[in-house]
């Protein structure tokens, strides 16, 4: 049952990831993989909420397999960031894969930071 579990998360969390990045680098254009940026950010966030708000509940485990494993597993994309990144430095361009590079690490570090921040709030207010 676990395994389809996480199976269910993941083609929700890959459909979302294809859906969420396209969406946004057509809007950004190619110059730059900010698809992938904006999925890698709101991914760390998202599964630091999540599971924010389940740490110390009664949830069943399979919610967090799903989520956690499944959706966000499959959502965040730092295969696709690592290859994007060598690809920049391949190319000479420095000044890109170094905004690429600090701006996914830090800015997902601090989008985690926030969702544990966002879930005790939330859970603050029940």
């Amino acid at each position: 049952m676990t395994a389809l579990t996480i199976a269910l998360g993941g083609a929700l969390g890959a459909l979302s990831r294809w859906f969420v990045g396209g969406w946004i680098q057509r809007a950004a254009g190619s110059g730059f993989p900010l698809g992938t940026l904006v999925v890698n950010v709101t991914g760390s966030f998202l599964l630091a909420f999540l599971m924010g708000l389940l740490e110390g509940t009664a949830a069943p485990p399979a919610w967090r397999s799903f989520l956690a494993v499944g959706f966000c597993g499959a959502y965040t994309t730092f295969s696709t960031f690592s290859f994007e990144s060598a690809r920049l430095l391949q190319g000479g361009e420095w000044g890109r894969a170094s905004v690429y590079l600090v701006g996914s690490v830090a800015v997902s570090l601090a989008a985690t930071l926030i969702g544990f921040r966002a879930a005790a709030v939330l859970l603050a207010r029940r």
